[in-house]
């Protein structure tokens, strides 16, 4: 049925499509709902403490023995830089004041976090039959740990050398992410997001470069991009963006309404809402302050004197400080159930 099962059969899923972990923007019912479908399910850990990532697993196998994947990001943490945070703060100094917010106000750090022990730990005791990074692969002596777990290893690469890096390390699969996906970039030998590639350019040349299955992922939301991507030489789909209009998916309404209108044509790469460049819908605070600033603090740093102005904008039902990331195929997505969707996806595929 399918030209290339080999993921299929790596991962134990049905279909070959993967539900792209969106930190900050699902639970596990989404994920649930995608390996009930025969997809492959992903749960962001990113932004979840050792202890939450316990009790959305445990909610995940009350309700499915299927496949699930937990997520990682793999960022180093960034040196505090007080000067720079401190410019960063004058320079949405004029938006607090806009909605009412005391500048000087205390702000709370992150909740982005990198992959440590204390997850691994995690990991260890829940033993998911995936584990996937982003942003590179945890030091060795976690990797190992992970790797004894019999979990299948999966990580991000934006360019053939980063796959490449990837496959020297142990990954079992590699995700090869166009610049047309939504959220953030998977880079980690570089921060120059001119070196990566479009997915159409990007797939065949990593699936060239190294021996272990490729996940096309970047701009597909449709059986089409489907097609496209086995013809190209991957073996699965990473889907994303087609999921946010999924009731499944915990997005703010602005966000919603966003995808459902014209803002949704219109996405950049920015850097202004973590420090980090992702792909978003265009609004105020990009077009302001960005695309992507110099100024702005490092990863995760920069989101945390933002999330005052995100919190107010939405609350007004406002788009001018929401962060709203989405992929260059955004229109394409359709309202449905993630359930269905993902049936559709691969029946809109297969014809």
């Amino acid at each position: 049925m399918w030209p290339d099962r080999r993921i299929l059969d790596l991962l134990g899923i049905e279909l070959p499509i993967i539900q792209s972990p969106m930190a900050g923007a699902q639970d596990s019912d989404l994920a649930v709902a995608v390996a009930e479908a025969g997809g492959l399910g992903s749960l962001p850990c990113a932004m979840l403490t050792p202890a939450q990532v316990r009790a959305e697993v445990d909610s995940i196998r009350r309700r499915t023995a299927r496949p699930i994947n937990l997520n990682f990001f793999c960022h180093t943490p960034p040196h505090p830089d007080p000067d720079r945070e401190l410019a960063w703060r004058r320079r949405l100094a004029p938006y607090y004041s806009e909605f009412g917010l005391d500048p000087e106000r205390p702000i709370a750090p992150s909740n982005r976090a990198p992959f440590d022990s204390a997850m691994c730990d995690v990991v260890e005791q829940c033993r998911p039959q995936i584990v996937s990074f982003h942003f590179g692969l945890p030091e060795p002596g976690l990797l190992r740990r992970v790797q004894s777990t019999g979990a299948r290893i999966l990580s991000s690469a934006t360019t053939v050398d980063e796959a490449r890096w990837l496959a020297d390390r142990g990954c079992d699969a590699i995700i090869a992410q166009g610049t047309e996906a939504g959220g953030h970039r998977g880079m980690f030998l570089t921060e120059d997001v001119t070196t990566q590639l479009g997915t159409i350019a990007l797939v065949p040349q990593v699936v060239d470069a190294v021996s272990v299955p490729v996940i096309a992922a970047g701009g597909i939301a449709d059986g089409r991009g489907i097609r496209a991507a086995f013809a190209l030489g991957a073996s699965a789909v990473q889907i994303g963006t087609a999921y946010l209009r999924c009731p499944e998916a915990r997005i703010s309404d602005v966000h919603r309404r966003a995808l459902f209108g014209p803002e949704a044509r219109r996405t950049a790469i920015t850097n202004v809402f973590t420090g980090r460049p992702a792909r978003g819908i265009v609004n105020r605070v990009i077009e302001e302050l960005g695309p992507l600033t110099g100024i702005a603090p490092q990863f995760p740093l920069a989101a945390a004197a933002l999330a005052p102005l995100r919190k107010s904008s939405e609350a007004a039902l406002s788009e001018d400080f929401a962060q709203m990331w989405a992929s260059q195929s955004a229109p394409l997505a359709r309202e449905l159930p993630a359930g269905e969707l993902t049936r559709m996806l691969a029946s809109e595929a297969r014809r």
